[in-house]
Order: C-alpha cells, then sequence, then structure tokens
C-alpha cells in the first residue's frame, strides 16, 4: 500500500472548498490530500446527546457500544454525528446551540474544517423533545393521499433543517408480509404500489426542505419468518423483485432518494449488511444510485456477533465495505481502528475507503458542508445572541399550529370507518360510556418512534414537550353537552379484569358506549406494537377481547375505536359492534379526528392499508395471495379477512357509472385509457377513493389474484360528479418472467376499478398484443388519473365495455 503524503500547506481557497468548481473535481482533490485516518474518519458517526444547557455535545454510551473519546477522534474529523436532539430531552434552542458549538469544535479540529452530518430519526415527526408528534407511516398509507403526506415532510425536514439536522432515517419502505410483525406500524402498508407511492412523496417532501432522506430497510426486513423481529428472510427472488424491491426502485427514481440504509436480516443465507450483488449490482450499477448506503445500528457489527460471516471487527469492515456500505452507525465500532489496521496491513484495500468517502464528500458537497465560509449557524439561533442559553431557551417552537393543523389532516384523512350500522355519526348523545385502556390515555396516539415513547419513557421526570389530547378530553369538547362515565375496564396487556363489572355496569346506563381499545408503544418488549414487540397472534392484546364481548353483551350500542399499530382479529365484534373505527397511531392530533369523526363533523375518507383478519391465526396473509392463496376446500383455515385492503365506509354514498374504453387492445408497449363517472348521491360532501387493480388470469409464472396499480381520491359535493379519465400503461402488467427479468407479456388483462380489493365496481377486460417486452427499473410506474367535469367529451372516442 502506498501512502498518503499529508498536505503542508493548504491554499487560501483549496479547491475542495470552491463552489464553482465541478463537485467530483473539487472531491477528488480533497480526497488525494487525506491521510488514511482522515479518509476513515468521515466513514462513521459517533452517538451524541446535545447538552439542555447549550454545551457541547456529549458521546452517548449504549450497552452495545464501547466509549468514545472525541477529544482523540476528532482531530482525524469525523463523518456523523448520530441523534444529537433524539438521545434526551432537551430544549430545541438549546440543542441547536450544542450541535452549533460542536460543528465548530469538529471544524476546528480537522486540517481541512469538515463538518459532521447530523442525522435524526423522523418515521412520525421529528423525534425530539418539543417536536410535533404526526402519525405513524401506517396512517400515511390510510390517507391514500400522497400530496398531502409530500406537505407533511417538508413541514418535518424544515423543522430539521432549522436546528442543523441535514439527514432523516426516513421513510420505511418495507411491504408488510405478516402482521404480527411489532414494525408493522412503521411501514406504509401491505402493497407495494401503495407503499412506493407514498414513500415517494415524503421523500420528496424532506428534500424539499433541503434535509436527506433515508430509505429503509433495504431489503427484506419486513418478511422475517414468523413476523418475528430480525428473524432470518426465506423469500424467493421473485417475491423480493415484485413485492419487496419495486418501492425502492421508485423512491430511488422518482423520488431521488440520497440514501439508503441496509436492513438487518439475512434472505436465504446473505446479510443485507455483505451482500454486493445487492447493495453495488442491483442499486448502484442496475438502478444508477449515487447517494450513501448507511448501516442500519451496529448493522456492521452484527456481521460478525449475529450472523457468524465475519471472524473480527476488521473483516466485518471489509465485507461492509466491499458491498457497497459506507457509513457505520451508530458510531464507531468496525470502521475506526480495527479498519485502519487491516488497511495498513493489506487486508482491506485503500480502494474500498476511497470509493465509500467519495460518495460520503459528495453528498457533503451538495449539502454545502464543503463551501468555503459555510456557516454552522443554524437558521432557527440566526439574529438572536446565539452565545446566551437562558435567552434562547424556549426560543425555538417545533410544535406550532401549523405543524398542529398538518398533523390533524393527515389523522383526519386516515382515519379508516371499517362497520356502521347507522350509529355514527353520534346525534348528540346523552350519556357516553367512554370505555378501555385507551380511553384517557395520552400516549395512546404515539408509535414507538415518536419522542415521548422512544425516549422519554426512560426520563419519567421530563413532561412530554407537547399537547396529547386523551380521547376522553376530545370527547368532552366534541360533546359538551353529553354525560360521559370513564371505566378503564383493562389494561392493554395486563390481563386484568378486575374492573369488568364497572365498565359493564357504565355501559348499561350509557346510550352508547365508545370503547377505546388497541396498543401500547415501545421497544424490544415494552410495548404491544413497535421495534422488537412482536405478536404470537393478532388477537387483541390482554384480555381486550374478552372486554369487547362483555361491552357488546351489555344491550348498548358499541362503537368500537382502535388506537393501534396493526390490524387485529376483533371477533364477534366485526358482525355485532354498532361501528368499528380503526385509527392506526394518529399522532397528537389524533384524538380530536377521531372525535370529529365520532360526531360526523369529519366525513371519513381513510382507506385500510392492510387487511384487518378474521381470525386470530392463519398468518402471513395479505391480499396480495396467488390463487392457492385464498379460501377453499383443500385447507380448513379460511385466510378471507373481515375487512379487506382498501376497504373504508363513508357518511355518505357514491355511485360509479358509464365504464368506457378507448381501445381494447394494444401492443405490449402501449396503453389503455379508460373512463368512468363516479357521483356523490348522498346528502353530504365526502372522498371517494377510486383503486385500479389488475389482474392477469394467465402469465407464465403464478400471480397475485390483483394487485394495485393505481388509485385516486375524489372529493365531491352532494350531488356532484366527475368523469375520471385515467391511462394506463402496458407496463404496470410487467413481472418478473422464469428468466428473471421483468416482462410485459401479451394476452387478456382484467382492469378492476374498485373501491376495496373486495368491492370491484366496474371492470374493463383489455388485450395486449405483439412480442413480449422485457422492461427495467426505468418503466412507468403510474397510471395517470384526469378528474373532469362529468358530462364534458372525452378526449378520444371510446367505445362502452
Amino acid at each position: 500500500m502506498t501512502a498518503n503524503v499529508a498536505v503542508e500547506t493548504i491554499p487560501e481557497v483549496p479547491l475542495w472548498n470552491d463552489p464553482a468548481q465541478d463537485t467530483g473535481t473539487r472531491v477528488s482533490a480533497l480526497i488525494g490530500a487525506m491521510t488514511v485516518e482522515e479518509k476513515i474518519a468521515q466513514l462513521y458517526g459517533v452517538w451524541v446527546g446535545a447538552s439542555d444547557e447549550g454545551a457541547e455535545v456529549a458521546p452517548h454510551q449504549h450497552d452495545m457500544e464501547d466509549a468514545v473519546d472525541l477529544d482523540a477522534l476528532l482531530p482525524a474529523g469525523l463523518g456523523q454525528l448520530t441523534r444529537p436532539f433524539g438521545t434526551a430531552p432537551v430544549d430545541p434552542a438549546l440543542g441547536a446551540l450544542s450541535l452549533l458549538r460542536t460543528q465548530k469544535r469538529i471544524m476546528a479540529a480537522n486540517r481541512f474544517g469538515i463538518p459532521a452530518l447530523a442525522h435524526e430519526e423522523c418515521l412520525a415527526g421529528f423525534a425530539t423533545w418539543g417536536a410535533t408528534a404526526y402519525p405513524v407511516p401506517l396512517s400515511w398509507g390510510a390517507t391514500f393521499d400522497p400530496g398531502l403526506i409530500r406537505r407533511m415532510a417538508a413541514a418535518i425536514g424544515r423543522d430539521m433543517r432549522s436546528v442543523g439536522v441535514h439527514q432523516g432515517l426516513a421513510p420505511v419502505l418495507d411491504v408488510v408480509r405478516d402482521a404480527r410483525w411489532g414494525r408493522v406500524e412503521e411501514t406504509i402498508g401491505e402493497d407495494p404500489y401503495l407503499v412506493g407511492s407514498i414513500g415517494t412523496a415524503y421523500v420528496q417532501g424532506l428534500r424539499s426542505a433541503g434535509v436527506v432522506a433515508t430509505l429503509k430497510h433495504f431489503a427484506g426486513y419486513s418478511a422475517s419468518r414468523a413476523g418475528r423481529n430480525l428473524a432470518p428472510v426465506g423469500m424467493g427472488p421473485r417475491e423480493r423483485a415484485d413485492i419487496v424491491l419495486p418501492p425502492f426502485e421508485m423512491a430511488v427514481r422518482e423520488g431521488g432518494a440520497d440514501s439508503v440504509m441496509h436492513a438487518y436480516t439475512d434472505t436465504d443465507g446473505m446479510p443485507s449488511a455483505a451482500d454486493e450483488d445487492l447493495l453495488t449490482g442491483l442499486l448502484r450499477d442496475t438502478w444508477g444510485f449515487d447517494g450513501t448506503v448507511v448501516a442500519d445500528y451496529f448493522g456492521i457489527a452484527f456481521l460478525k456477533t449475529l450472523h457468524g460471516v465475519a471472524g473480527d471487527w476488521a473483516e466485518a469492515a471489509g465485507a461492509a465495505l466491499r458491498a457497497g456500505v459506507d457509513v457505520e452507525l451508530p458510531t464507531v465500532k468496525t470502521f475506526g481502528a480495527p479498519l485502519a489496521e487491516a488497511v495498513a496491513a493489506g487486508r482491506v484495500p485503500e480502494s474500498l475507503i476511497d470509493r465509500a468517502l467519495r460518495r460520503v464528500l459528495t453528498q457533503k458537497a451538495r449539502l454545502g458542508l464543503l463551501d468555503a465560509g459555510w456557516d454552522p449557524v443554524p437558521a432557527a439561533l440566526r439574529g438572536g445572541g446565539p452565545d446566551d442559553p437562558d435567552a434562547l431557551r424556549g426560543s425555538v417552537g417545533l410544535d406550532t399550529a401549523e405543524n398542529r393543523e398538518l398533523a390533524r389532516a393527515v389523522a383526519e384523512e386516515a382515519v379508516v370507518l371499517l362497520a356502521n350500522d347507522g350509529t355514527l355519526p353520534l346525534d348528540r348523545p346523552r350519556r357516553i360510556a367512554l370505555i378501555g385502556p385507551n380511553a384517557a390515555e395520552p400516549t395512546a396516539v404515539l408509535g414507538c418512534y415518536s419522542f415521548p415513547q422512544h425516549v422519554g419513557v426512560h426520563h419519567p421526570g421530563t413532561p412530554a414537550g407537547i399537547d396529547l389530547p386523551t380521547l376522553e378530553d376530545a370527547l368532552r369538547r366534541e360533546f359538551p353537552g353529553a354525560e360521559i362515565t370513564v371505566a378503564r375496564g383493562t389494561g392493554v396487556d395486563d390481563g386484568d379484569v378486575s374492573g369488568l363489572a364497572e365498565a359493564v355496569g357504565a355501559a348499561r346506563r350509557a346510550d352508547v358506549v365508545v370503547a377505546a381499545l388497541g396498543d401500547r408503544a415501545g421497544l424490544f418488549g415494552r410495548g404491544t406494537s413497535g421495534e422488537g414487540c412482536d405478536a404470537e397472534s393478532l388477537a387483541l392484546p390482554g384480555a381486550q377481547q374478552y372486554l369487547l364481548d362483555a361491552l357488546l353483551d351489555s344491550g348498548t350500542p358499541v362503537v368500537a375505536v382502535l388506537l393501534a399499530g396493526r390490524p387485529y382479529a376483533l371477533g364477534r365484534a366485526s358482525e355485532e359492534a354498532a361501528a368499528l373505527v380503526q385509527s392506526f397511531f394518529p399522532g397528537a392530533e389524533g384524538t380530536t379526528a377521531l372525535a370529529g369523526v365520532l360526531s360526523g363533523r369529519t366525513n371519513p375518507s381513510g382507506r385500510l392499508p392492510v387487511s384487518v383478519p378474521r381470525g386470530t391465526g392463519g398468518q402471513p396473509a395479505t391480499y396480495l395471495g396467488a390463487r392457492l392463496a385464498q379460501a377453499g376446500d383443500v385447507s380448513s383455515i379460511d385466510p378471507t379477512p373481515a375487512f379487506a385492503f382498501g376497504h373504508g365506509l363513508s357518511y355518505t354514498s357514491f355511485d360509479w357509472e358509464d365504464l368506457t374504453v378507448g381501445r381494447a387492445e394494444t401492443d405490449t408497449g402501449g396503453e389503455f385509457v379508460l373512463g368512468l363517472t363516479v357521483r356523490n348521491t348522498g346528502e353530504r360532501h365526502g372522498t371517494e377513493t377510486v383503486q385500479l387493480y389488475l389482474h392477469d388470469p394467465v402469465a407464465s409464472v403464478v400471480q397475485p389474484v390483483q394487485r394495485l396499480i393505481g388509485y385516486t381520491r375524489v372529493p365531491l359535493a352532494p350531488g356532484e360528479a366527475r368523469r375520471l379519465r385515467v391511462t394506463v400503461p402496458a407496463d404496470l402488467a410487467s413481472f418478473t418472467g422464469r428468466d428473471g427479468r421483468r416482462v410485459v407479456e401479451p394476452g387478456e388483462l382484467h382492469l378492476r376499478l374498485a373501491a376495496s380489493s373486495s368491492d370491484v365496481r366496474l371492470t374493463a377486460t383489455v388485450t395486449l398484443t405483439g412480442a413480449a417486452r422485457h422492461v427495467d427499473h426505468r418503466r412507468r410506474f403510474h397510471a395517470h388519473f384526469v378528474q373532469e367535469e362529468a358530462g364534458r367529451p372525452e378526449p378520444e372516442p371510446h367505445t362502452a365495455v
């Protein structure tokens, strides 16, 4: 190995600091001036916590990491700062000051003045004390509204960037394969098109605020066996190509994602962190991704400790670098001294260091961090005496009225009305019995990556930092004239039924029962939903089903409200409850949104991003099953869900009519144009979600019975009608063929326009002609919907089906 020669004299404005120069030229010049130790220093992060006094950050000690000596590390530089805001409760202004002072220290300590890139979690909002808690990603999916999620992500990104954060570890693009998996709440749903379209919108929103979006977990994490976190993944190449990978393809190509995080899991014996075919061959060489690949926390060390494919830390580091991992997170373990020693010994080529470094420095250059005169003072501290902590405390607000309004909009659109016998909306009830473990629990609306549930639980003396109205609070505001009696009945998962008699008594004295059931988010067994909180079955946790059945027996109409991180089988309630309302951890404004749906102030428009099972077992089962996955006489298990993917009711009604098809035949490179009219036939404003599914009757390999290929929300006033024109590219019929390549085959297709995967309203039978055509990641991903006033002429002749 030839050692680099340290630069003796640095020009007044070095080439790498000149933004007028080409980025590649700047980065090459900087790499050429760095020592091996300085190069490696840019490839790892250090887990730190900001100071609530505004002092420099302090290294965070985790039971899976060694102590870090910043004084020893910083002369060589530092690539990333891990979660300065998301490690302990800290006033946002003082956290920004702490980060600012640390950046100045980092820049002053290394020869090139390179700052660190700071990253944070943002799965349900900026995961820091005092920031708005938005609905979890499963609620994003329930909105079927990419535009709204793009706006939400932009708001989250602006808050992060305002205090000095550059990168967000979101979105999760894992497609649900087994609802028992604890991290279902972090996903967007069980359909790859829904996950990809909503996830891409989130990426676009975050990037619009100047924040790097990180796609995770690449790839297949959610398909772990038996729904167990970090269990092996057993899937074939077609399931991976057609279910798991499309959301990442879409977010890379259309979202312009700047970073990808590898998955913890191994697939067929190959850990993602060491999978060169995945991280380099597919992601970079085929898809053209040019951002950074970052390690999931401790994921490189896991190559030694969990996967057993590396004998020591240096071998783990070399395997990850060779595969295409660029940055070790959350802290330095394998990419520090072990990697430097391996390079010196010739065990790891310096060219792998340079390859990763080029990507890291290119990203920093794009963020402006290499520019001469880059100002580390974040926007939140500009113009306001950044050296006075007392004056700064309380001066930065991350839970603004605008944020809350946006959080409420997402929560409202995400509420799914599963069933309703006419009891909802409630018409000025005189006596309400609010019963259940989530009736008066402020954190019942929060997912496991919200700050109060993720970090705040370790600081019990610290307030949540944001207003979290309970469902009781919201109902008392929504129904000021009602007498509301509250009874817990049982806990979320404690199995305690000592409060059952009180709950049933309250139910019998009421006009209506609102049963507040569901989950408690947590980590690694501290909750019923969340990372490491996997479920053995899809029965409601604890004694909640027992409570629900007792309430059904009370004789009073029961409206069950689910505040949960996954779908649950509801037993008798699926048929006997007066109404069922599903909300997936809807965030700080969630109870207000739910109260509005119960009262009718808000007309529900959410749609299920995951199926709700009829039985507690029979998993895994999603709507994307092939014919053999459907109910039949050959098995005693019926996997048919109680409520199907895409299902959701409204307080108004809609008619779908006048289906037309422009051309019933086109070649495998063409497109079809459909037309239909949707009319609001009810008495109030409402939003219908038109979903487009593809059924391929005959294909060269087994296909799902149907799969979502497009959707649009159609808001309509009473009596109003809209004519929809839908352009459907033949590319949407593609799948992975027998030779492993994605193909569009000739033959008959059924294009199903539906209100859910089980509620098909109109079907167009069309035919693809000509030769089979191969496509790749550059294929068209979307059906294009255009809404016009009903009765307006179509732009081309149509033949009625």
